[in-house]
């Protein structure tokens, strides 16, 4: 019988961190312990992680719902829990390690069992220009070559201002950049604001209005001179039947791929399915997991032969991160076998 138990954990950032919905300071997840009551010495790890104003599971009745999970979780697997979708992937997550018996490598890929690389997009906080510019500088002296920024939160001149001084001293050849406004922009200035950032030679903007005006979407992407990419706008979306329907509706340049906000890997996957028959390319992307969930995202992604940048995680944006075998180096993510997981900060009290 599958026994199960939580632990929240609250990650501190090293330096507060801007999005277009606020500055954060921390960052609470919930990890998800399961092992069988025959060997309890082994077991199973999975994240959650719930983004504040973003996740369909950011509700009151979270914590009830994971002890409930926690009190039956046999009860659980094979469900859907499409109004937790953190939950959903940390169930997913802890279930699949423990059937490694603990050993944190889920999916046997080359990133893993021969140090594989896996190329990612460095990415750039929303902030005053100084410290943005200052993140920018880190980031390209560390060796990543693809960069994404947030904007929306600061005055657009300004966001602008600092993507032009990048492109006048790298070519798209020499830094890719992306953009993500997640939402920022209204269906009426959108398109002179796409326009505008076209000329910079950036790869593509994610999320140019708030998620839910399919029409308004779906008139930008017909005509925007800047590819779009869908990211918010996958989030309530857990039906396959309307997910073909959304992306038949909009047609977007690309669609971006969280399976902490998505519902895990099995629904990230329907997605890709489907924008792949599509013709639509996809990337995914970490959502602030500490390095468990971290973990296990990019070892997902690595089952898949996508050449592009990914949006994930570097691992060190939180002073109490778990120790793990992941490291970055030269824009890459890699996973170290000489370096261990150290998970003694949060295993005390799960049995």
């Amino acid at each position: 019988m599958l026994r199960a138990a939580y632990q929240k954990y609250a990650l501190t950032f090293k330096t507060p961190s801007g999005t277009s919905r606020g500055i954060m300071h921390s960052k609470i997840s919930w990890f998800l312990f399961l092992w069988d009551d025959q060997s309890p010495a082994i077991q199973g790890i999975g994240e959650c992680g719930p983004l504040p104003g973003l996740s369909l599971d950011d509700r009151p009745d979270f914590e009830e719902k994971l002890a409930s999970i926690c009190a039956q979780p046999d009860a659980w697997i094979g469900k859907e829990l499409a109004d937790f979708p953190s939950i959903q992937c940390g169930l997913e997550m802890a279930l699949m390690d423990l059937k490694k018996r603990g050993s944190k490598i889920l999916f046997d890929t080359p990133f893993t069992s021969a140090g594989a690389p896996i190329n990612m997009n460095g990415l750039i906080w929303m902030g005053e220009p100084e410290f943005m510019e200052k993140q920018i500088r880190e980031k390209l002296a560390t060796g990543f070559t693809c960069l994404k920024m947030k904007i929306g939160a600061i005055d657009f001149e300004r966001e602008y201002h600092i993507l032009q001084k990048i492109r006048a001293q790298f070519s798209a050849k020499e830094i890719e950049l992306r953009v993500d406004a997640n939402g920022a922009f209204s269906p009426a200035e959108a398109p002179e604001k796409l326009e505008r950032l076209a000329l910079l030679d950036l790869h593509s903007i994610e999320q140019p209005i708030r998620a839910g005006q399919w029409t308004e979407m779906a008139q930008l992407c017909r005509n925007t001179p800047l590819p779009i990419a869908l990211d918010e706008e996958l989030i309530p979306v857990s039906q396959v039947e309307e997910k073909a329907q959304m992306l038949d509706a909009i047609q977007p340049q690309y669609i971006i791929s969280k399976p902490s906000l998505l519902g895990g890997f099995k629904a990230s996957e329907e997605w890709i399915t489907l924008a792949e028959k599509r013709n639509i390319p996809w990337w995914a992307t970490s959502a602030l997991e500490s390095n468990v969930g971290l973990n296990a995202i990019a070892q997902w992604t690595a089952t898949f032969d996508n050449p592009l940048p990914q949006g994930l995680g570097t691992g060190q944006l939180y002073t109490n991160n778990i120790p793990s075998p992941l490291v970055v180096n030269q824009g890459n993510l890699h996973y170290d076998h000489q370096l261990q997981w150290d998970l003694s900060s949060i295993l005390h009290d799960v049995q």
